[in-house]
């Protein structure tokens, strides 16, 4: 196993530096961090809404796939999730 794989935590929580936002002003969900923001697209945000320490990754994906009315999700939640636990975003 390489330095390239990535472990996601099983329950993905949002890191404490973070707080996850609607911005009325842009209309558009943002995470808030000391030293600044990061503008979310709205499928990013609806991932981790879901990032709450409770939630499995499959529940996650399952939940997704639910809400929005479709099927294999789950490369696209982990690619986000893996992205995130890079930028320091998920514990």
């Amino acid at each position: 196993m390489g330095t390239a794989m990535s472990t996601l935590p099983n329950r993905p929580k949002l890191s404490r530096r973070f707080r996850l936002q609607y911005e009325e002003t842009q209309s558009r969900w943002v995470l808030l961090y000391p030293e600044g923001m990061v503008q979310l697209n709205p499928s990013a945000a609806e991932i981790l809404k879901r990032c709450d320490g409770e939630r499995t990754l499959d529940a996650i994906v399952a939940e997704l796939e639910t809400a929005f009315n479709a099927q294999g999700l789950a490369p696209e939640v982990r690619s986000l999730l893996e992205e995130g636990q890079r930028r320091g975003w998920i514990d």
